[in-house]
């Protein structure tokens, strides 16, 4: 975004322009992506011990377990064993700062994941190499190919019996329509695995179950003819050698068709024996993007415009159920955020000051003077933002790219105590604004209509009012297989349509009409039969 020549700028701008760069070029902000139970918690644990930003792993198998996954703070997390809230992690490694944003796996929490993924710039994708690729990966890459993240991949799991891994290459590049380059490579597996042979660096890397990776396990190979292979593989040495010349079919290694999406480089390892981790981390700091530019409403925001600018891409209240708190997570863009320097919030014109403005190892927070692009920070908020919001140094811009997607269950809200109604409002209003469900109410109808992507999410907001609110409800089906926002440019049209549908038709938290399908067959008929209506399946529009 250029700079406005009528603004007269500091005199040190050369200097900060230098110090921008560098802490720009110093930062990865990246997701972690998966299908359910193929170990992406677990790697993100063991990126974390790397960094030294932990020093022992939680147990995330049993929910009665004394520890619990260090990326799973809520409550819910911990008895279920499962991610079903976005954690944002930070920590250095080797001199880079990498921001690590461990995502639910779980499809019905899948819009958290969606809109996480519109604040990185990377991402790492973790398949279980005993089952390959399955329906969650395949929409989650679907959503990386679509805003072009670069993606690196990890194949999991090397330490049990699993597939063929030319097989598992083969369906990448025929599912995931994107090519495959391997940059290490497996000697065996399951009671077999000896280790892997990185190909970037030309060594052989040892395997020892559950012990800590140990230099001398790691031996450099430059000539796969030195006897040095035979000696520690044994008669997997040769086995070694016809695999590697198998797979030279597979394009090499090219920098600029990662950056841009086409290809992805894969990995094997365990992540529960922390094997593979240390090889896949070096080549993420080395190879990854740094923080790149963001669109906008007036066009593109480069990362190193010395002007401020950032969006909201999740809110969560009560991450310390304690002390009631409501924070905000800002993914910063361009320029430096400054503690207790004001901003300028776009939507309402406002100007805001932040006092304590927060960095994140998952539950743990430190106060923090500044944040640079690709930072992930929080505010503590009393409510007035709200996700998709931008802050600026006082440009009028609007980032793109945060939308709340249709839902396909649909519950009516029956509150079971009616001295806690404004409990329950002010709980149901507060997830809404953090996304976990969308609130609609019916056209001159006091009933409250809950719409979520997955049945999951009933049982989460279920248990936040209770514990979070002090508010009981339950929640009754609703025949509705789709709710679409409406929109015409001719007002009458719109009106006459309403007014025709009057049963159907609800409003958003926004006061946007949203019509409520009953079936398949009947939405496809009203899209057939108003061609002047448009009816979105996103609230982007």
């Amino acid at each position: 975004m250029p700079v406005d020549e009528n603004i007269k700028l500091p005199h040190n701008i050369k200097t900060m322009s230098t110090d921008l760069t560098k802490e720009i070029k110093r930062r990865r902000t990246f997701g972690i992506i998966s299908h359910p139970d193929a170990g992406k918690t677990t790697l993100t644990e063991k990126l974390l011990l790397f960094g030294g930003a932990i020093q022992t792993a939680g147990a995330v198998k049993a929910k009665k377990a004394s520890k619990h996954a260090t990326s799973d703070f809520m409550e819910i997390e911990k008895q279920r064993g499962i991610s079903v809230a976005t954690s944002v992690m930070g920590f250095d490694y080797k001199g880079i700062k990498i921001n690590l944003l461990d995502t639910p796996g779980h499809a019905d929490f899948s819009e958290d994941t969606y809109r996480t993924l519109t604040a990185v710039d990377s991402s790492i994708m973790v398949i279980d190499s005993t089952k390959g690729v399955e329906s969650r990966t395949r929409k989650l890459m679907e959503i990386c190919r679509l805003r072009n993240i670069p993606t690196m991949t990890f194949m999991n799991k090397l330490d049990r019996e699993g597939r063929d891994p030319v097989e598992l290459l083969d369906e990448i590049e025929d599912i995931l329509q994107v090519h495959v380059t391997p940059l290490s490579w497996p000697i065996g597996m399951g009671k077999t695995f000896k280790g892997v042979y990185s190909i970037y660096e030309k060594r052989l890397i040892l395997f020892k179950s559950h012990q800590k990776q140990n230099t001398k396990d790691i031996i450099e190979i430059t000539d796969l003819n030195d006897p040095k292979l035979d000696e520690y593989l044994g008669l997997q040495a040769d086995k070694l050698r016809e695999d590697l010349e198998l797979i030279s079919v597979y394009p090499e290694f090219n920098v600029q068709d990662y950056l841009e999406g086409h290809l992805t480089p894969i990995f094997f390892g365990s992540a529960l024996n922390n094997f593979g981790v240390r090889e896949l981390l070096d080549a993420f700091i080395q190879f990854a993007p740094h923080p790149r530019e963001g669109q906008t409403d007036k066009g593109a925001v480069l990362a190193d415009s010395p002007k401020f600018s950032g969006f909201i891409f999740k809110i969560h209240a009560n991450i310390d159920p304690k002390h009631r708190d409501r924070i905000a997570f800002l993914r910063v863009c361009s320029g430096i955020f400054e503690r207790n320097k004001k901003v300028h919030h776009v939507r309402t014109g406002k100007a805001l000051r932040y006092s304590n403005p927060t960095a994140f190892l998952a539950q743990d927070k430190e106060i923090i003077d500044a944040a640079y692009p690709g930072d992930i920070v929080g505010l503590y908020d009393t409510g007035n933002l709200k996700i998709g919001d931008t802050l600026t140094s006082g440009e009028k811009i609007n980032f793109h790219g945060i939308p709340s997607f249709s839902p396909e269950i649909f519950r009516t809200v029956v509150n079971l105590d009616p001295m806690k109604t404004k409990q329950l409002n002010k709980g149901l209003e507060q997830l809404c604004e953090e996304g976990v469900a969308q609130v609609f109410s019916k056209l001159n109808s006091p009933s409250r209509i809950v719409g979520t992507v997955g049945s999951l999410q009933f049982d989460v907001i279920t248990f936040r009012l209770e514990h979070e609110y002090k508010a009981k409800c339950r929640f009754d089906p609703l025949n509705y297989f789709k709710a679409c926002w409406l929109i015409s440019k001719d007002p009458l049209i719109l009106e006459k349509f309403v007014k025709k549908r009057h049963a159907q038709i609800a409003k958003d938290v926004k006061g946007r009409l949203v019509y409520l399908a009953e079936t398949k067959w009947s939405l496809n008929r009203e899209i057939k039969e108003n061609p002047e209506l448009i009816f979105h399946f996103t609230s982007e529009y």
